[in-house]
């Protein structure tokens, strides 16, 4: 099911399967901005990773004893979330544990998401509640498309990614097998922007580790228009576009893939975050458009 909300200036629909970002339309301009999911490139618009980001070595991880199964990104994408609350301009999606979650993850949780506009923004604030007995070992990331060109007129590399500080930050490369390489390769040198061209995806994502910038905007050295995601308590960055797609991916990580040394136990896997019973994990993103 599609539902929308929208103010004076932007109307953005999301789907109740995966509570995944379908369109953020700006109707002054008017102007599209998240890609609509060409499947030539990437089916997906921006899909919820939950409860792991990335792959996991050998698709698995290690639990009390036991071992389960889980793809890339976890299973939160393919599940119907409940809508609890809804306004013109906000909306709030529910998923907890259920009979499918329970096999691939022995862990009772409430993940809710929560979709409000304020003017020229969109603000996306999730919640990780721990509802069970047990601790609650659980990532959440964010993984949102962005048409790049946003306009006809221009083309990808006449856009660039703007960074809010000055960075000194490496990008840690993944294997065939989406896992992390150990050390990082130097890439960001006293630098705070880096030029969109499509060759720099064919290795995969850069991930960032250690970035001190809390926002990343994509610019055009030819127009105005653009968007800037700023990121709370999501200390992880993936910065992503399929191989010569026309979109650019943004994706602010509480979590993180496992790397080729990884013990696949989830209890102190990389990124994990560790709920006590009753308590929440929060985090949020907030897309602006301009």
């Amino acid at each position: 099911m599609l539902l929308t909300i929208e103010n004076n200036i932007i109307t953005v629909a999301i789907s109740t399967l995966g509570a995944e970002l379908q369109s953020i339309y700006r109707k002054d301009i008017p102007l599209e901005y998240l890609w609509q999911g060409n499947p030539q490139f990437w089916g997906k618009r921006s899909p919820v990773l939950f409860p792991i980001v990335g792959g996991l070595k050998e698709g698995k991880y290690h639990y009390a004893g036991n071992s389960y199964k889980m793809g890339r990104h976890g299973f939160a994408r393919e599940q119907v979330f409940e809508v609890i609350n809804q306004s013109n301009d906000s909306i709030v999606f529910r998923l907890t544990a259920n009979e499918v979650t329970r096999k691939l993850y022995p862990f009772e949780f409430e993940l809710t998401i929560t979709y409000t506009l304020v003017n020229h923004r969109l603000s996306v604030t999730y919640q990780v509640a721990n509802s069970g007995n047990d601790t609650l070992y659980a990532s959440i990331g964010a993984h949102p498309a962005f048409n790049v060109p946003l306009t006809s007129d221009t083309t990808f590399e006449e856009y660039y990614l703007q960074f809010e500080q000055i960075e000194n930050a490496g990008i840690y490369p993944l294997t065939a097998a989406g896992l992390l390489k150990t050390e990082p390769i130097p890439y960001l040198q006293k630098a705070n922007a880096i030029p969109l061209v499509k060759s720099m995806f064919y290795g995969d994502a850069l991930v960032f580790k250690e970035l001190k910038s809390s926002s990343i905007s994509i610019l055009s050295t030819r127009h105005e228009h653009g968007i800037t995601v700023s990121y709370y308590n999501m200390p992880y960055m993936g910065i992503w576009s399929a191989k010569d797609a026309p979109f650019v991916c943004i994706e602010p990580w509480h979590g993180i893939a496992d790397s080729e040394v990884a013990s696949g136990n989830i209890t102190n896997k990389e990124g994990i975050v560790a709920i006590p019973k009753g308590e929440c994990l929060h985090c949020n993103m907030r897309i602006t458009l301009f």
